[in-house]
């Protein structure tokens, strides 16, 4: 979503920009078509076919089709990297000695290093990754994601910008809270297991209020079920609604809660703590989670440790001691966000990045 934001905000500046993306949907493909220029939301984009159907993404014809054609572009942002449609134009890019920015969007953190296939990530970052990575320059979204790069590379430069993330238009989310007898708390977001979901629904037998917790969001069956059970083993089953996937009114979804809940292991920024603020619904994140200086130095929410006894603790705290905050941060977070994160000043930071590039390069 920040990606085709960040596309469809610097189409409007009147910015060249295409798009090189495959057919992925899943394990599925897109219905669309291909090798063909189609105009989406005013961006220019292009649809490769891919002949794997897992995360490598490898996509001969985009690759063909970047080696003939990237010579005509000042510039090449690569989003996240371990998938072989971004490491392989990156290093058709600079093969071509066309500069790349990239972003890697949490996938070269030492918690990515660490979890799935890190034999495989250690060895390739080993012996190709990192001369790669050395000569891009990155894009990140917080300083913590900056430092923790600094551990493992040394890039050409490096840029902290925040994403890009649709706000909504309905100034009326900026309403006194009414709080109800159960406490509403909200888990958004992909249901993975980097996204501690696993640590709250642990967490919840020590919460001693009356509370409901909804949970949005999709992802792997077998770990959803085995979620599922963890639930009805801590016998909170009958507390929790299980919404699916939320695109359409997350907003008022957002609103209609207490206190949105995120205690990843890990987290380079956090688009939902954004949209949660920007409806004045708080929040209580993982300390790892990048957003995690902001909130705590805007005052607009909590931080806790990854781990049950911290976040219901951290829970039960909220509940019965700050309400006045929660009925403060209703009020004052839309505002604070919009401020923040307008998206035609974000834009300029963004092209600002660009033009220092090419100009340098």
């Amino acid at each position: 979503m920040s990606v085709s934001m960040l596309c469809e905000q610097l189409a409007i500046t009147g910015a060249a920009i295409t798009v090189f993306t495959t057919t992925a949907n899943g394990t599925d493909e897109l219905p669309v078509v291909i090798n063909q220029p189609v105009n989406l939301d005013g961006v220019t984009v292009i649809y490769f076919t891919r002949i794997t159907k897992d995360h490598s993404h490898f996509s001969p014809s985009l690759l063909i089709k970047l080696w003939k054609e990237v010579e005509n572009y000042d510039l090449v942002h690569v989003h996240a990297w371990w998938n072989l449609v971004s490491i392989l134009s990156c290093l058709v890019a600079l093969t071509r000695k066309i500069p790349v920015v990239l972003s890697p969007r949490g996938t070269l953190s030492a918690y990515s290093f660490a979890n799935s296939n890190q034999k495989i990530k250690g060895s390739f970052h080993k012996f190709l990754g990192r001369r790669l990575l050395n000569k891009c320059y990155f894009h990140v979204t917080s300083e913590q994601e900056k430092k923790a790069l600094l551990n493992i590379i040394q890039p050409k430069g490096m840029a902290i910008i925040p994403n890009l993330v649709k706000l909504p238009v309905n100034a009326g989310y900026q309403k006194e809270k009414q709080f109800a007898p159960d406490f509403k708390l909200l888990f958004f977001s992909r249901i993975d297991e980097k996204k501690g979901l696993d640590i709250l629904l642990n967490a919840l037998p020590m919460v001693s209020v009356p509370y409901c917790l909804t949970i949005a969001g999709s992802g792997d069956e077998a770990y959803i079920k085995y979620l599922k059970k963890l639930a009805a083993d801590n016998h909170i089953d009958k507390h929790i609604n299980w919404a699916g996937f939320r695109t359409e009114n997350k907003f008022d979804l957002f609103n209609a809660h207490d206190l949105f809940i995120l205690p990843s292991h890990d987290e380079n920024f956090g688009n939902t703590i954004i949209e949660s603020l920007s409806t004045g619904t708080a929040v209580l994140i993982g300390q790892n989670v990048g957003l995690a200086n902001y909130t705590v130095k805007n005052n607009l929410g909590w931080l806790c440790e990854t781990n049950p006894e911290s976040v219901s603790t951290a829970i039960n705290n909220i509940a019965v001691n700050y309400k006045n905050d929660l009925e403060r941060i209703k009020k004052q977070a839309p505002a604070i966000i919009y401020k923040d994160f307008a998206p035609n000043n974000l834009v300029q930071q963004y092209l600002t990045l660009y033009n220092q590039i090419i100009n340098y390069d």
